[in-house]
């Protein structure tokens, strides 16, 4: 919340509170204004609140999102209270959409203008030339739909279902909250509900074949949602009521939807939580009998024929999948700095790269419908005999493998190659990569020079 003073300016921080512990952020910057930063939002601290609006003329609440409901909490104590400050928030507030900085620029100047002109700058009471209007840039930039980051280790997982169906054909499947649900996104389009945190398997019982032959329904849970309540609302309702589907637990080792915290089964130690408790072992106390465990989710025909597996079982009761990797995004954070250390002390350091081979892609790209790795885009050859361009990685790769597992299992044009890059080589490596180098220029210089060339 922000006010404007009814006398002299004062200095950020506020006056103590008298009534009730302050829940303000630290000393942020020096201001004219007051400003109040509510760390809790519930229970909002009414004498905080009144005492912090006392003596003002006008209280701007920045509250994101609708309903307003702490602009309307905070209007009934000052109308309780009698307060007669100006409460201003939705209005000079958008009411809906993200409050970036020239959103909170333009209200913030708008409740001055309105209230305390007087804290204005001189430019902006006194405004000789019209505003330098904002292109709109919208229609130039391409679209950036939300997906999986590179080297996710969900996306495979997800190839593999969508094999699955191409052979076994359409399953319902329920999607449940988490990273794992931009599965409902292209190039996937997997997911048909979405209920709650935790709850995609039991959404999915309701939806149980009569015929023990027939289809089953696949469910997705991510293991912070298991841990939320999946392990009874989903799995332990399932293996109560004999449910026969198919539920696919993603394990990547944190809530990494929320910004990587720990979890029950994360694997890392932490001096404050109990980490290291399997899923496995936590399913199977809870009765379930097949439960299979894929400890590396990029293995793409692995995960493909397990969900086949399962998807075929006559064993009674539900078929749980444990698929684990770690979360792509916190393993670089936590293994870059240390490559990097281990390159500068003179250790060898050794990084896959993965690229396509031009001559051998056939340009359909159905690896990236099967991917769609952000690092996966496109190339022209330049070859005017070929009309589509081929496919490509650019830096952003970080190795993962996926695009060479997805056209692997689905048997694509075999044109991924990997290769390493290898910091503080031995000398024998050194040797090698030398002869290598020379054998590799002369093939090339060879293949140059049959090439046809167009003018």
């Amino acid at each position: 919340m922000v006010s404007t003073p009814t006398s002299v300016p004062k200095t950020w921080p506020a006056p103590p509170v008298s009534r009730a512990p302050p829940i303000t952020t630290a000393v942020m910057a020096v201001s004219s204004v007051d400003m109040l930063c509510l760390n809790a939002v519930y229970p909002l601290v009414e004498g905080q609140i009144l005492d912090f609006c006392e003596g003002k003329d006008a209280v701007l609440i920045v509250e994101e999102g609708q309903p307003n409901f702490i602009e309307q909490a905070i209007g009934h104590m000052l109308y309780k209270a009698g307060a007669r400050v100006t409460l201003q928030g939705k209005g000079m507030l958008p009411m809906g959409g993200e409050y970036n900085g020239q959103v909170l620029v333009d209200a913030l100047g708008l409740f001055l203008e309105t209230h305390a002109p007087e804290l204005l700058p001189v430019a902006k009471q006194a405004v000789n030339e019209p505003a330098t209007p904002i292109p709109d840039i919208s229609a130039k930039l391409p679209s950036r739909p939300p997906g999986f980051c590179t080297g996710c280790p969900e996306r495979p997982i997800f190839a593999a279902t969508k094999l699955v169906q191409e052979e076994l054909g359409p399953h319902h499947i329920s999607s449940d909250i988490g990273c794992h649900l931009f599965s409902i996104m292209p190039p996937f389009d997997i997911g048909a509900t979405t209920m709650g945190y935790g709850l995609g398997p039991a959404s999915a019982a309701a939806l149980r074949n009569k015929d023990p032959k027939g289809k089953r329904s696949i469910s997705f849970v991510g293991d912070g949602g298991f841990w939320h309540n999946g392990l009874t609302s989903s799995i332990g309702n399932a293996v109560f009521n004999k449910n026969d589907g198919v539920i696919v637990i993603v394990d990547n080792f944190y809530s990494s939807a929320t910004g990587g915290q720990d979890i029950l089964s994360s694997r890392a130690d932490n001096p404050t939580k109990t980490t290291q408790n399997p899923i496995i072992d936590a399913v199977k106390g809870m009765g379930v009998n097949w439960v299979r465990q894929i400890d590396r989710t990029y293995d793409v025909t692995l995960m493909r024929d397990t969900m086949k597996e399962a998807l075929a079982s006559d064993a009674e009761g539900p078929k749980v999948i444990i698929a684990s990797s770690e979360c792509m995004l916190n393993k670089q954070r936590r293994e870059k700095p240390l490559l990097a250390r281990a390159a500068k002390d003179g250790k060898r350091v050794v990084k896959p790269r993965f690229g396509v081979d031009e001559d051998i892609c056939t340009g359909d790209h159905a690896c990236m419908r099967l991917s769609g790795c952000p690092s996966l885009s496109v190339k022209d050859t330049g070859d005017p005999l070929r009309d589509d361009p081929v496919a490509s990685i650019d830096q952003s790769c970080v190795g993962c493998g996926n695009c060479g597992e997805v056209a692997d299992a689905a048997v694509l044009c075999p044109s991924f190659w990997q290769a390493e890059l290898v910091s503080n080589p031995t000398r024998g490596e050194s040797r090698l990569a030398r002869f290598a180098q020379r054998i590799i220029t002369r093939l090339q210089a060879r293949r140059e020079a049959r090439r046809i060339v167009f003018q």
